[in-house]
């Protein structure tokens, strides 16, 4: 890291330590209170009507050349083939590819961007009325699962890791339904799932063996929008267009 970039991270974490008046204490959360609800009450205002739509997640760092970006977008087009919107972080990389393979298929494009110090910034493809801006990472996670009929995961760095096991464990203790979750790239992601299987579950039992099922793993644009459509054929999903 730079000198400016440690001194930055040095005062975030001194002022974090400084001890605040109780007057302070108070009008700084009662702000940030009002500050959280506005974001709430947008996010549902604006997302509360755009229909059945699946979430993608994955790295802002992939460069639209990369197998990994194709690979996204023709996932993204072929869902709104199948009826289905698309929502992702609203950045670069796999997020750009999710909404503009959307856009090339005339489906639903929405972006839920959030203000950060590198990466992130809007991309082009997302639906004017359906660009969102976020403060607090979690208004916007609430967002994701709240308005997502399923999840595809495309490879990533730690945020995409985040998204990943916080839908499986919202899908695993019972606070959302068992909507899918695609993990796209067997290669990728071979080496995280044999380490869930042989250490979490064998060697520590941390997690329960049928928790291996919260998920499928494809390569294909076509298996991933299959097992969608497989899924949601008992249910009576209107298009979003």
């Amino acid at each position: 890291m730079t000198n400016d970039t440690n001194q930055s991270e040095e005062r975030k974490i001194i002022e974090k330590l400084q001890q605040k008046t109780w007057n302070e204490i108070k009008t700084n959360d009662s702000w940030a209170i009002f500050k959280i609800m506005s974001e709430f009450v947008d996010g549902y205002e604006k997302l509360s009507k755009i229909g059945p739509c699946v979430s993608i997640f994955g790295s802002a760092r992939t460069s639209p050349d990369h197998e990994y970006y194709k690979l996204a977008e023709e996932v993204a087009y072929k869902l709104t083939q199948s009826g289905f919107g698309v929502i992702t972080g609203g950045g670069p990389g796999i997020m750009e590819a999710g909404n503009k393979g959307a856009n090339r298929g005339k489906g639903t494009s929405v972006g839920l961007n959030i203000e950060l110090p590198f990466e992130q910034h809007d991309n082009p493809w997302i639906d004017r009325d359906k660009n969102l801006e976020f403060d607090y990472f979690f208004v916007r996670k609430v967002m994701f699962v709240k308005y997502s009929q399923g999840f595809v995961v495309m490879p990533g760095g730690f945020g995409t890791l985040d998204e990943l096991f916080e839908a499986m464990t919202l899908i695993q203790t019972k606070k959302i339904g068992r909507f899918p979750i695609i993990l796209v790239g067997r290669e990728f992601w071979s080496g995280l799932l044999d380490w869930v299987e042989q250490t979490l579950i064998k060697k520590y039992g941390n997690v329960s063996p049928g928790d291996l099922k919260l998920f499928r793993v494809v390569d294909t644009a076509d298996e991933a929008v299959e097992h969608f459509n497989k899924f949601y054929s008992k249910y009576s999903l209107k298009p979003n267009f």
